[in-house]
């Protein structure tokens, strides 16, 4: 959920600054990009080396520094339109009235005035100040303004007594975020299976029968699908291509009967299913044991077809949503048209090998979507991860 997210750390004076080194290194490798605000007086708790360090951006404190002979303003409004979430850890008692009162005498609270991203706030104070009504009025009106509490935990405190007002740990306090931010993703709580990649039908135990096909198509569509908050099962043929989201489980298979047990097996528990692999028709009927040998006569391979993945998908498919692609070189509307009749499919996916950029081993593509409701969506040229963001757009539009 964080993949990419440009976050901005609010750090306030507490002893519990130290800990937001951690929460710096968790950020990160949760993929986002991290920049950080030091109230004035947090400096006194933790540096801005040790933070510019790990978030690998100067750590900011005031609305103005020094460059060379010139005094340069840190624009707060940049900062808070910069950010596409604001999560200020610790939060003092001072912070948050400050906050709750829009008393912006810093340039933490300037930035969080300015801000239109989402505000996630995790407080951290002793006990007392913790239960105080004032603290809990001030937690109070900064939720009413729509801003997320990550609530302090119990444990031992600084002053050595034992209660609520321990700032939650760094790995919580990333885990909220993630968890919160996945509840408001347009496709949460849906499951998709994507198949991407050529299959290799073996002829013996070194050749094969295979297509061109990268896997970039399919793999760009697994991103976009998650990253718009489903559980993505990629399917993936041989190829090169990885894809680290944590949203996203990759099986590996070679040929189109591994292909197609993955895909039957995933099916019943999809919402769902895009067919985007390059699937062999036909594989040879008998594999040879050893390496075929020369010896000046062509051998024969006999075909066998392969079993139809996206077809039995139609043939199956109760309430899940099944999108094929079909690769054409003539007549290409008509015959997508009646592969989307003929497999029962709800969206078919047209690629035209004359279109220049377009079809295997590019990483751009145009294409042609059909439904059986007769919508039609034609794309230009485009990158991969475009084109895939236009179909999941298209199914998000036309169909959930």
């Amino acid at each position: 959920m964080l993949s990419g997210k440009k976050v901005l750390l609010g750090v306030s004076a507490s002893i519990a600054a130290y800990k937001s080194a951690f929460i710096v290194r968790e950020l990160i490798k949760a993929g986002a990009e991290v920049k950080v605000i030091l109230t004035p007086a947090a400096r006194d708790f933790v540096t801005p080396l040790t933070l510019s360090t790990l978030s690998k951006n100067p750590v900011l404190s005031s609305f103005t520094h020094e460059d060379d002979e010139n005094e340069v303003w840190n624009n707060h409004v940049d900062l808070g339109l910069w950010a596409d979430l604001f999560l200020i850890a610790p939060a003092t008692a001072n912070t948050l009235s400050k906050m709750a009162q829009g008393e912006s005498d810093n340039l933490l609270i300037a930035t969080y005035l300015s801000a239109k991203c989402p505000v996630y706030i995790a407080p951290a104070m002793d006990l007392d100040m913790y239960q105080h009504g004032s603290t809990k009025a001030n937690l109070n009106t900064l939720e009413s303004f729509g801003n997320q509490i990550i609530a302090a935990t119990s444990g031992e405190l600084a002053s050595g007594l034992v209660g609520e007002g321990r700032l939650a740990e760094p790995h919580e306090i990333v885990a909220f975020i993630q968890t919160d931010l996945a509840k408001k993703m347009p496709w949460a709580g849906k499951t998709v299976v994507i198949t991407a990649g050529p299959t290799y039908e073996a002829i013996d135990p070194v050749r094969f029968i295979g297509n061109y096909s990268s896997g970039k198509m399919g793999f760009s569509l697994a991103q976009v699908c998650a990253e718009k908050g489903a559980k993505v099962h990629l399917i993936s043929g041989p190829t090169a291509l990885s894809l680290d989201h944590a949203n996203v489980q990759i099986r590996r298979v070679k040929s189109a009967e591994d292909m197609n047990r993955a895909a039957q097996a995933l099916f019943p528990k999809v919402d769902i299913a895009i067919a985007s692999a390059a699937v062999a028709d036909y594989r040879p009927k008998d594999i040879a044991s050893e390496k075929i040998k020369k010896d000046g006569t062509a051998p024969t391979i006999e075909l066998v077809e392969n079993p139809d993945i996206l077809a039995e998908w139609g043939r199956r498919k109760e309430k899940q949503i099944v999108v094929g692609f079909a690769l054409e070189t003539n007549n290409e509307e008509a015959n997508a048209q009646v592969k989307l009749a003929k497999k029962n499919l709800d969206v078919i996916v047209l690629n035209s090998l004359r279109n220049d950029g377009a079809g295997f081993g590019h990483d751009t593509n145009q294409v042609i979507l059909f439904d059986r409701n007769n919508k039609r969506l034609e794309t230009g040229l485009k990158s991969k991860m475009e084109i895939a963001q236009d179909i999941a757009e298209f199914i998000d539009r036309e169909w959930l």
